[in-house]
């Protein structure tokens, strides 16, 4: 089964300086409808002015992953890192015990467009770390690059979660499959472009979870950016 979240859907808030996007409920957007994905909790597609930024403010219990689509993002944070993020270099942070951090944008002229990704951590209380890594989205287009997973597979960074995001650039024409093993679901979000997802036409902004399917199967029509996450059924 698919099921669709159009772009236009998803809660809208501005603030003058971030233009934000919510996939699911977060801060002043609530819909007790989208509280989440089994352990995906928060996707935010947030556009945020030149010069401006989030100043620092902690976070405890949740696997971060910050994914840069366009300009660049300036982090810091209690562990000590301190670093650019453009395309292609992702970020996890696993905010554990508790962890404080800033993300600004540096540059004077040039807004910076990002996907903030929560995802729900196995336990609570974890060490809190960070870790950055260049993949090659953009050097290598035409397929999905496995980004983060439960145990650093194929040079993904690990996380506390049975979950694993994949990404990648697909030029128009291009396709790409996630086989999904029994009991296991997904999500795709389309950061650029439009695809077409196990049939269905996605556009910049949408989303599809899918359940009960064997596989993910995307067909980018334009060139396209796309984001998928294979996710273990989150047990209550």
């Amino acid at each position: 089964m698919l099921t669709t979240i159009r772009s236009d859907e998803r809660g809208h808030l501005d603030h003058g300086w971030l233009n934000a996007r919510h996939t699911f409920s977060f801060g002043d957007y609530h819909n007790p409808e989208r509280m989440g994905f089994e352990s995906l909790r928060v996707i935010n597609d947030d556009i945020v002015a030149p010069a401006r930024g989030f100043s620092e403010h902690p976070h405890r219990d949740m696997e971060i992953i910050s994914y840069v689509i366009s300009g660049t993002l300036r982090h810091a944070d209690s562990t000590g890192a301190k670093e650019d993020i453009t395309p292609g270099v992702i970020q996890r942070m696993s905010a554990g015990s508790g962890i404080r951090h800033s993300e600004v944008n540096p540059s004077p002229s040039e807004a910076v467009r990002l996907l903030q990704v929560w995802i729900l951590p196995e336990a609570r209380g974890l060490a809190p770390r960070h870790e950055s890594r260049r993949f090659p989205i953009h050097d290598e287009p035409g397929r999905l690059h496995l980004i983060v997973s439960p145990d650093g597979a194929d040079g993904s960074m690990d996380i506390h979660q049975d979950a694993r995001m994949h990404a990648g650039v697909l030029r128009q024409g291009d396709s790409a499959t996630v086989e999904l093993d029994a009991g296991r679901r997904a999500w795709v979000q389309v950061a650029r472009g439009e695809v077409r997802v196990n049939g269905e036409p996605l556009r910049e902004g949408d989303a599809a979870a899918l359940t009960d399917e064997a596989a993910v199967s995307i067909e980018s029509t334009t060139d396209s950016e796309v984001v998928v996450f294979d996710l273990a059924e989150l047990k209550h």
